[in-house]
């Protein structure tokens, strides 16, 4: 089923960098639609929103009060959970918290105290982003993790106020993602999605306040209005299909790494999965418990799809060339099913997340480990990093100068600005020089 490459075949990274390949870009017709959402709810504001909600939801609503959730729907939705999702959404949100509290950044400064530059004081002061808002899909998909790896972080941060959007076509609550909102403290729930919730969010309407950043997936239609509305607000990245990649020796278990496998291919048919081994025997074994476990799998469809579409069985030299090619892929998800998985950590570069050890299983960190599982994809891993706190706080940087501090700095920036050509900077370096 899965495609069988070699390192050792001479056009082996070409095959790979083929494999890998993804265009983010959305077909033309999806554009043009985005474009005009966005131009309407900016002009129109919540008229324009509760047309589209009706439209695209089937959402019938006169007004966006009948489109908000209150804190007592949140906390009802929580408490009527049947016990077992409710202590779990707890368990999970705990480890979140905890995990992400230790990503908090002070603010910090220092005064130097010798010399010329006595006085002055340096450093950076650390602000929490007053309003964020998160989306979150809805109708057949339902993300509570989604929910509490974006939240937790924000509200850990020190955001102001946290506002969700959440689709409900034709009135279709899902429970979970509501408790899980009541447990991560957000704010205010709208019952909106698509496009049209994102132009909300980004320009503001009569009754949705401008947020600052947007984070949270969505669909092609989301993605592209996101892209949109960068720079009037930040948004989290433009994520692509889910990857993950594992590394395994003959010490793996064949049915775990295919199952592993099988996770991220469920997600849909351009998710990817890519096995590295240096073991023929046990890529056999692998390619068995495919054929094996496959016909159990109620997605096996969508799973079927993206291993023969974009999954790959490959066979290195040895561990450490294993690494390398991981280093090239960027994964998303990396995974290392080996006998001392410690060693290899260290060989790592680029990943999103790294799970180490056989009993690492890359689901328990889409949900309850800790770390964010909102991770970088399409090989952005080389440059970007997981969904943290530190994504809903901004540094400004801090400058006390002393008067004896201005004369040193003075001819320096002086001389500088003269040779940028910037008269005006120099001169005001050089009225603070004392003659």
């Amino acid at each position: 089923m899965m495609r069988r490459l070699s390192t050792r075949t001479p056009d082996f990274l070409a095959t790979l960098d083929a494999l890998l390949a993804f265009d983010h870009a959305t077909d033309d017709g999806i554009e043009r639609a985005v474009a005009d959402i966005l131009t309407q709810v900016r002009q129109r504001g919540d008229a324009a929103v509760l047309d589209y909600t009706q439209r695209f939801d089937g959402l019938a609503a006169s007004t966006m009060a009948e489109l908000s959730l209150s804190s007592t729907e949140l906390a009802v939705a929580f408490d009527t959970l049947p016990t077992d999702q409710r202590q779990a959404l707890e368990a999970a949100a705990a480890r979140i918290r905890s995990y992400h509290e230790r990503q908090k950044v002070e603010s910090w400064s220092y005064t130097e105290t010798e010399g010329a530059m006595r006085g002055t004081r340096l450093g950076q002061k650390i602000t929490p982003l007053d309003r964020v808002g998160l989306y979150v899909p809805g109708g057949k998909a339902a993300y509570p993790s989604s929910v509490l790896m974006n939240a937790l972080p924000a509200k850990v941060a020190g955001v102001g106020e946290l506002i969700m959007v959440v689709p409900t076509p034709r009135g279709e609550k899902n429970a979970l993602v509501l408790a899980a909102a009541h447990l991560a403290g957000v704010d205010r729930v709208f019952t909106i999605g698509g496009a049209q919730a994102v132009a909300a969010l980004a320009y503001g309407t009569q009754t949705i306040p401008q947020v600052d950043k947007i984070v949270g997936p969505g669909n092609a239609y989301v993605a592209a209005a996101k892209r949109r509305v960068f720079g009037t607000v930040g948004i989290d990245m433009i994520a692509g299909p889910s990857e993950v990649l594992v590394i395994a020796d003959a010490s793996a278990n064949p049915d775990w790494v295919a199952m592993d496998l099988f996770a991220q291919a469920e997600h849909d048919e351009l998710a990817q999965s890519i096995l590295l081994c240096p073991d023929p025997v046990f890529i056999e074994r692998v390619a068995a418990s495919i054929e094996k476990l496959l016909p159990t799998m109620p997605r096996r469809a969508v799973i079927e799809a993206s291993l023969k579409g974009r999954g790959a069985l490959i066979q290195v030299v040895d561990l450490t060339e294993a690494c390398t090619i991981a280093n090239h892929i960027a994964p998303e998800h990396l995974e290392l099913a080996v006998a001392e998985p410690n060693l290899l950590v260290e060989k790592i570069r680029h990943a999103g997340a790294i799970f180490i050890g056989q009993y690492a299983s890359e689901s328990l960190g889409d949900y309850c480990a800790g770390p964010n599982h909102v991770l970088p994809t399409s090989r952005s891993a080389r440059f970007s990093s997981p969904l943290g706190v530190y994504d809903f706080q901004k540094r400004s940087s801090l400058i006390e100068v002393s008067a004896a501090g201005a004369q040193t700095l003075g001819p320096i920036a002086a001389t500088l600005a003269h040779g940028e050509g910037l008269t005006a900077h120099a001169r005001a370096a050089e009225l603070r020089i004392k003659l």
